[in-house]
């Protein structure tokens, strides 16, 4: 009776000892699958895989080309200064515009531009309303005008889109 009981004391050690050994080799298993899927994650290419195939493919000839010049910031010699008509009174707005434009070359047009680029950005902010200048969505709105207005005034002078981007650096409303 007592060696009955000694075997299955050494059965149910064993049993134990085996189900360590699979529960560590299937934690050993998922540690080493996380790893690969991590690695391949972080070390797999950003490009989607071009399918030349299809008809509808984008073509790699007409994309433009990655932007490679650093960005420039050309300042307006002195910020926009204008009344807006307002509901019960009229309010006093001034905007301090940045222009970001890519490579010198792009910058020194800029400059050289500044009256006509003045001219467009003044027009613009003296068309705004208070209403919508008064949240931030209107404010975008008016900054994303400007720069369309800036781009389709220098367009035929230029040549091509030197502003890239118009940014508000200071906006003051009373």
């Amino acid at each position: 009776m007592a060696e009955e009981e000694l075997e299955l004391e050494d059965a149910a050690a064993g049993g134990k000892k085996k189900n360590k050994l699979v529960l560590f080799g299937g934690i050993g298993l998922v540690v080493i699958l996380l790893a690969a899927g991590g690695a391949w994650f972080f070390m797999g290419s950003d490009e989607p895989a071009a399918n030349t195939d299809s008809p509808d493919a984008p073509k790699t000839e007409t994309a433009e080309p990655a932007v490679a010049a650093q960005a420039d910031y050309v300042g307006m010699p002195r910020p926009f200064l204008f009344n807006l008509p307002g509901v019960d009174r009229a309010r006093l707005v001034e905007i301090k515009v940045q222009l970001m434009v890519r490579g010198e070359e792009d910058s020194i047009l800029t400059k050289k531009h500044i009256p006509l680029i003045e001219d467009a950005l003044l027009t613009t902010f003296s068309s705004a309303d208070v209403q919508k200048l008064s949240t931030q969505a209107g404010k975008d709105e008016l900054r994303q005008l400007a720069l369309l207005n800036v781009q389709n005034t220098l367009q035929p002078v230029t040549g091509k889109k030197v502003v890239e981007k118009v940014l508000f650096t200071g906006f003051v409303m009373q």
